[in-house]
């Protein structure tokens, strides 16, 4: 690893020309126009991993439901994931809550301004604890996102693997030397900015980019090579197998528990299998029998097979519709009875909501 060595000059003239960009460039965004770091925070985790055009919506609704820190430490966990249904990734949701009951209990309802303290609450790692003390605080804590990471390892041409505690330094040290410690809340803001809408991971647009002349990549035409990772994701395929079950107008819900997706959501009774299984495999299967037993229902298959694409995980997701043709007393013990048209007032799967979306 060679490390780089950044010149005051070079420092100055790169967060120059980042902040004069950014001015003329940012969009308008609702938590840009507040310091409330509670906000922020509720910005800055929405948007890891989602999209700003799919965040936005689930930003503006969720502090509608939870205008401050009070409120949301106050709600169930239940109510909070409700909000974030469709939005994935819901142990965000979970960390999010109790963060905030911490900073409720402990720190007066008030977001803490020191890094040591800041970062001691649930779900605010390294990169949240730097966005909200420079963006609400200003103070010169540097980001490293993925759209940093990419913005720099090309500027400098870094072939570090950015997945490796070695490489991880070694981009957080650059960011930190290179943050305007004048202007550090916007500087942050503008150098992920770059990476979001210029130094694109595909295709960037360097003929507009403001540090194109200072990039080494630009100069070698390696754009695509950077940023580097040394490990390949390792996907996991699942089958699920669900049965939406009606009687009398009824339907019946499981909430997932464990250490897994979708923790503390509901979903419709289901057998997982190894392999990819049809109807005629689930029927013979022990998991069937301890399911139904000796109940008497009418099965309907739902012909199309629905994927779901995790980061590490692929899901495909088969639906069968049951009419229960007698007594439900073998699933009342084991699932949540409800009315059918009450499913909206559970936090589901984006999964389970597509399926319903098309039933």
């Amino acid at each position: 690893m060679n490390q780089i060595v950044v010149s005051v000059l070079k420092q100055k003239e790169i967060s120059g020309l980042l902040i004069e960009w950014y001015d003329e460039n940012k969009r308008i965004l609702p938590w840009r126009n507040t310091n409330d770091p509670y906000k922020i925070w509720v910005s800055e985790v929405i948007l890891q991993q989602t999209r700003v055009a799919q965040g936005l919506n689930y930003y503006l609704q969720f502090v509608e439901q939870f205008p401050t820190v009070n409120d949301l430490a106050e709600s169930s966990e239940e109510n909070v994931l409700k909000v974030w249904q469709g939005l994935g990734y819901y142990s965000r949701a979970r960390n999010l809550h109790q963060g905030a009951k911490a900073v409720v209990a402990l720190h007066k309802s008030k977001l803490p301004t020191s890094y040591k303290e800041i970062i001691s609450i649930k779900g605010i790692g390294e990169y949240t604890a730097a966005a909200i003390l420079s963006i609400a605080y200003n103070k010169p804590y540097a980001v490293v996102d993925g759209n940093v990471y990419r913005v720099l390892s090309r500027l400098f041409a870094i072939d570090t693997p950015i997945d490796t505690s070695v490489g991880k330094k070694q981009f957080a040290k650059l960011a930190q030397d290179l943050i305007d410690v004048s202007n550090p809340a916007k500087y942050n803001q503008a150098i992920m900015e770059l990476g979001a809408l210029q130094c694109a991971p595909v295709q960037p647009l360097c003929d507009s980019c403001p540090l194109q002349f200072l990039c080494a990549a630009n100069h070698l035409n390696m754009q695509s090579e950077f940023p580097v990772k040394s490990k390949k994701v390792k996907v996991r395929n699942r089958y699920l197998h669900y049965f939406h079950i009606e009687y009398e107008g009824y339907t019946y819900l499981n909430k997932r528990i464990g250490n897994d997706i979708w923790k503390n959501m509901y979903e419709f009774p289901l057998i997982e299998t190894e392999l990819e299984s049809d109807l005629s495999d689930l029927l013979v299967s022990d998991s069937f029998k301890s399911l139904f037993g000796d109940a008497e229902i009418t099965i309907h298959h739902s012909a199309k097979q629905f994927k779901h694409i995790l980061t590490h995980q692929h899901i495909y997701a088969n639906f069968y519709f049951v009419e229960v043709e007698k007594s439900d007393v073998f699933l009342i013990n084991n699932f949540k009875k409800i009315q059918k048209e009450e499913i909206s007032l559970y936090p589901i799967s984006r999964l389970i909501h597509k399926y319903l979306e098309q039933k």
